[in-house]
């Protein structure tokens, strides 16, 4: 890195990059330029840095000042008082949440003052396309260690003695399925780094990819020395093309430095790597699927055992971890085993990454020490609910995880708790749900994602899901009976135990996370017919109050259907008949008239008689 006075660090992961983060970078060297102080001010562009809700974020060092929601408007000012007169300009920092002064350093903000890094050690300060400065904070330390003093029984021991389970959904002991493959006779053997990530609301794999590729890459080298593989791929799912070109520039600078290829740092080695994209379909993220993606043919799941370590890719041992597995690896064998197991929870090991977002001030992604309670992640570093709203729920471990209630709010979290909380750690997902979220309707929307992304291979994932979808949906609108709660539970025991691959057995997770916790709400829709969030559009109806309506018009302009009719200084009626009930005559009424009413739905229903949860719920 060029040496100069001043650092400015411009996060340039995609989030940022979505609002504007390299033409704030062409405006910094710009106006850096123009006041002639280039040689004391250098811009760096920088991987993820983990708050993405306040971006595009500015980093200045070694100052450790943080800027946030900057434009290249802001520019000048920020050149001017901070680079030239030493003034930190406080209005373009970041204030919490809950109000009060500018926070200047990124070390007091909350958002990350409660997390550990190891996974993220290198975010918001390295240039990700510069093998230099990977290397510069002790990258491939770990690599040369494994390769000149390592055998690959000693790699597998020191990965397994550490705890590191895996961190793309069952959380299976990582040293253990090397082992396996390890054993496995003949050759080659292979290793795959599954960036395939398509849970809704999860970024997790994509910023690790963008931010530190050398990481992934060390790992895999490592990994390929302990199971004695000479070809790896590392497949990303296609929608993500800023972390294909990193890890692709990536993979040119190791080569060019022996770190792939032959001979690899002269200690006799082979191993390189290649980039796969991913199939676009959910199911690529299925190690099976994956394999059969890899080996050019549809991506459908095939029946387990025998398992990749035993037989994978074109039919050999194969060894398949996530992008943050991978990346978990370097440390430990640089620092050692007894370092990272002394964090997280005696059957949880070190950290997670979690993508935070939902109906939280602090979105951005987040990596903590196993074991934590939820409500620190969602209150200390998410900041909270947005508008003072109450808490309710969240979704984790993407469509095949479960909701956690506000009552689970201490809950630690590790692999084993969250599964005896009906949910999943998965690939790191968290959808934070309040007070106005309808958890039918959150069932419905995670059931309808699986089903529509089921590879259709097996009856019971391709027709159970469809089923189940098709009975919420009729709860949503007010024509469900208590016998469908005993469906929908008699439909999941058979879609878990009957499905072919993890997708399908999982899929009913938040079904039956929803039942368990908020029964409630599925009576109030069933026997009520009631929406309690006011989020089903058929349990929900919207009214004019004559006694409020001032005539305004602004509504009448808001339909979208004309369902509205009325004159000037007239009292508005709404036609039910053709109203949408989508709102907008709600927003668009003043806040000091309220005259538009909406309301939960007032049908008398049936007796609840009879509403006892079902066995598999």
């Amino acid at each position: 890195m060029k040496t100069a006075r001043t650092h400015l660090l411009v996060c340039a992961g995609t989030g940022c990059v979505s609002c504007g983060a390299f033409a704030l970078k062409d405006a910094l060297v710009a106006e850096i330029a123009r006041r002639g102080i280039q040689d004391e001010a250098l811009v760096v562009t920088t991987g993820c840095n983990g708050f993405c809700e306040r971006g595009p974020i500015l980093l200045v060092h070694p100052d450790g000042v943080f800027y946030q929601r900057l434009s290249p408007a802001d520019v000048p000012l920020l050149v001017e008082e901070h680079l030239i007169k030493g003034r930190p300009v406080p209005r373009l920092m970041y204030v919490p949440p809950e109000g009060g002064l500018p926070v200047p350093k990124m070390a007091d903000i909350e958002f990350f003052k409660h997390q550990r890094l190891i996974v993220l050690r290198n975010r918001g300060r390295i240039d990700p396309e510069k093998i230099e400065e990977y290397i510069a904070y002790d990258g491939y330390e770990g690599a040369a260690k494994a390769l000149e003093r390592m055998t690959p029984e000693e790699i597998v021991a020191e990965v397994s003695a550490a705890g590191l389970r895996g961190r793309g959904g069952a959380g299976f002991p990582t040293g253990r399925k090397w082992d396996l493959c390890r054993r496995e006779p003949g050759s080659p053997k292979y290793l795959i780094c599954n960036g395939d990530e398509g849970d809704p609301g999860a970024f997790m794999d994509r910023s690790v990819l963008e931010a530190d590729p050398h990481a992934i890459l060390e790992g895999m080298i490592i990994g390929a020395k302990a199971i004695g593989a000479a070809r790896g791929f590392v497949y990303i799912r296609d929608e993500y093309p800023l972390a294909v070109s990193r890890i692709g520039i990536a993979l040119r600078q190791a080569r060019e430095m022996g770190l792939l290829g032959r001979d690899i740092l002269g200690t006799g080695f082979d191993f390189d790597l290649e980039i796969v994209r991913g199939a676009g379909a959910f199911v690529s993220g299925e190690e099976t699927a994956l394999i059969a993606s890899i080996e050019g043919q549809r991506a459908y799941p095939r029946q387990r055992p025998p398992y990749p370590a035993q037989s994978g890719l074109w039919g050999r041992p194969t060894v398949i971890n996530n992008v943050e597995t991978w990346a978990n690896v370097p440390s430990i064998i640089r620092r050692g085993a007894a370092w990272f197991s002394s964090l997280g929870t005696e059957t949880s090991k070190g950290t997670k990454i979690f993508s935070l977002v939902g109906k939280i001030n602090n979105t951005g992604l987040v990596e903590v020490p196993m074991g934590i309670r939820l409500r620190d992640i969602v209150y200390a570093i998410g900041g909270g609910i947005p508008k003072g709203r109450d808490f309710k729920a969240v979704q984790i471990g993407g469509p095949s995880g479960g909701c956690i209630p506000k009552e689970l709010l201490d809950l630690p979290i590790d692999y084993e708790s969250l599964t005896q909380a009906g949910a999943m750690m998965g690939s790191g997902g968290m959808i934070v749900m309040d007070e106005d979220t309808c958890m039918v309707d959150i069932a419905l929307y995670f059931l309808r994602f699986t089903q529509e992304e089921s590879c259709g291979k097996c009856s019971p994932c391709r027709i159970g899901t469809r089923q189940m979808a098709e009975i919420l949906a009729r709860i949503t609108a007010g024509e469900g009976s208590l016998e469908d709660l005993e469906k929908l539970g008699t439909l999941a025991a058979t879609v878990k135990r009957g499905s072919l691959c993890g997708l399908g057995q999982t899929a009913p997770n938040p079904v039956l996370s929803t039942l368990r916790h908020f029964r409630d709400e599925y009576l109030a829709h069933i026997v009520d017919r009631v929406c309690p969030a006011g989020v089903c559009k058929s349990l929900i109806t919207f009214t004019i109050d004559p006694e409020k309506c001032v005539g305004c018009l602004l509504c009448l302009k808001a339909c979208p259907v004309h369902a509205i009719s009325g004159e000037r200084k007239k009292v508005h009626v709404i036609d039910p008949d053709v109203c949408i009930k989508c709102g907008a005559c709600l927003n668009a009424c003043p806040a000091k008239v309220r005259a538009v009413i909406k309301r939960a739905g007032d049908r008398a229903g049936a007796s609840r008689e009879g509403a006892a949860a079902p066995k598999d719920a």
